[in-house]
């Protein structure tokens, strides 16, 4: 009697236990940064969705980058100076850019008018599956690919290589005024712009 009434407590627990590894498992799927963008792996690391507003006396200096478009058109950011800018951390197979890509449209939408600009920066697709997401989801801000990982690396310090999605803004002067590592909550984002526009 003693045996069966402890044999299911000890199923239960080898049932529990044995989800630990898995967890363990998913949990590093995307922990190595090297050649993370890349690789062709669907694993993703999220950022914490922690969200950072920096005061314009401790911001650092400008970003610089430029690239081409999927649409085949150049872009420098420095041409953008005296806007206010939106760069968004995204690849197509990532779970949460996918949550996060019709409020981040509805917002370009409502704050084009107040000249804030929308970029996104593509860390691992080519054209293909870049394009058949953002026709998907009703994109209309252009992204520049990079899977060579050279605009990442002159965000570094700024956005963590590994947190996908994340969304910056930039002040007019194009340099980091907020951050959001992980999917952005379209309240904070909206915050976050209203507050650089009044600058």
């Amino acid at each position: 009697m003693t045996r069966a009434r402890h044999a299911p407590s000890r199923r239960r627990l080898l049932a529990a236990g044995a989800g630990v590894p898995l967890a363990l498992l998913l949990a590093a799927c995307g922990t190595d940064t090297s050649d993370r963008y890349a690789s062709g792996d669907a694993g993703y690391v999220s950022g914490d969705g922690v969200a950072v507003e920096i005061p314009a006396e401790e911001r650092d200096e400008e970003i610089a980058f430029s690239g081409t478009t999927y649409d085949d058109e150049p872009f420098d950011l420095a041409d953008t100076r005296g806007e206010v800018m939106v760069l968004n951390v995204w690849y197509a197979s990532c779970p949460p850019c996918r949550k996060e890509a019709p409020d981040l449209q509805a917002i370009h939408e409502e704050y084009a008018e107040q000249g804030v600009s929308f970029l996104g920066i593509n860390v691992r697709d080519a054209a293909g599956p870049a394009e058949a997401f953002e026709e998907r989801y009703g994109i209309t801000y252009p992204s520049l690919p990079d899977t060579g990982a050279e605009i990442m690396y002159a965000l570094r310090g700024q956005v963590s290589p590994n947190a996908v999605p994340s969304t910056l803004v930039l002040d007019r002067e194009g340099r980091v005024a907020a951050r959001i590592s992980g999917a952005a909550d379209p309240s904070v984002l909206r915050a976050m712009i209203d507050a650089v526009v009044a600058e």
